[in-house]
């Protein structure tokens, strides 16, 4: 297996970390092109497109943000590269969507959504099966957690002495609102249903410390309540630690004898 990596981030350096102590470094970097005109002397090659990629490369991780997977995701794809991404609430934009769809069929490779910042999504996989007539996601995170979003534009995070709702609506319009922090809830309404269907809340909160991620669903299989509380990457408070390591694990199980 040999990998390319889009984004250097704080998930990009800590997928990059991992992927190397299990022995599968990035061969090849996909980035911005001052940045490769800036790096000759790196010994990891790096390009600023996917028609540039190395021929041997077989699995792209995409750790950067929606901006870099609607620029190359599609190019990659119709290369016939499978690609592992983050950037899961891009996907509330329908043309988007329906453009990787075509790049992977057209390349005969697979778009993988890097999930794992939330959990009981295989539930909601199996729940939609038999009908589900309610899905609700609830993000709660500190207010720093909320820098840089239209959370500051709603309510004053530096102020706030009690939990603050900023943003109540669809699951499509919080991932295209707050593109940096939603991705959980375009993941939930991907695995259930839909963006269109799933109900979104977002709250601000100055007596957590964590990143709390709540799924309420019911259907024909009953209901259920799943909470994760999962802390912050240290050089980043609005990207899940959790998710970073998802993205590990899903590149793990690409190379795995037997998965889940």
């Amino acid at each position: 297996m040999k990998i390319g990596l889009i984004g250097e981030g704080a998930i990009g350096r800590y997928v990059t970390e991992k992927l190397t102590e299990i022995g599968l470094a990035p061969q090849a970097v996909l980035t911005r092109p001052a940045r490769v005109q800036g790096a000759q002397d790196s010994a990891v090659l790096r390009v600023d497109s996917a028609a540039d990629l190395p021929s041997d490369i077989t699995l792209v991780v995409d750790c950067a943000g929606h901006a870099a997977l609607i620029e190359h995701g599609a190019a990659i794809l119709e290369r016939g590269i499978d690609l592992v991404t983050v950037s899961i609430g891009a996907l509330a934009d329908q043309q988007l969507e329906q453009r990787l769809n075509d790049a992977a069929q057209s390349g005969g490779a697979q778009l993988i959504l890097a999930t794992g910042a939330i959990g009981a999504l295989d539930c909601l996989h199996a729940a939609r099966v038999g009908g589900l007539t309610q899905v609700t996601y609830t993000g709660r995170k500190p207010p720093t957690g909320w820098r840089g979003s239209p959370a500051e534009d709603r309510i004053d995070l530096d102020g706030l002495t009690d939990a603050a709702i900023h943003f109540e609506g669809t699951a499509r319009e919080a991932a295209t609102e707050y593109p940096k922090n939603a991705n959980v809830a375009a993941a939930v309404a991907l695995a259930g249903v839909g963006f269109d269907n799933t109900t979104a809340q977002l709250i601000a909160d100055p007596t957590v410390t964590s990143n709390i991620h709540e799924i309420h669903a019911s259907g024909a299989f009953g209901s259920f309540h799943f909470r994760i509380e999962g802390t912050a990457l240290p050089d980043n408070p609005r990207s899940s630690a959790l998710a970073a390591m998802s993205v590990v694990s899903a590149v793990e199980r690409r190379r795995a004898a037997i998965t889940t």
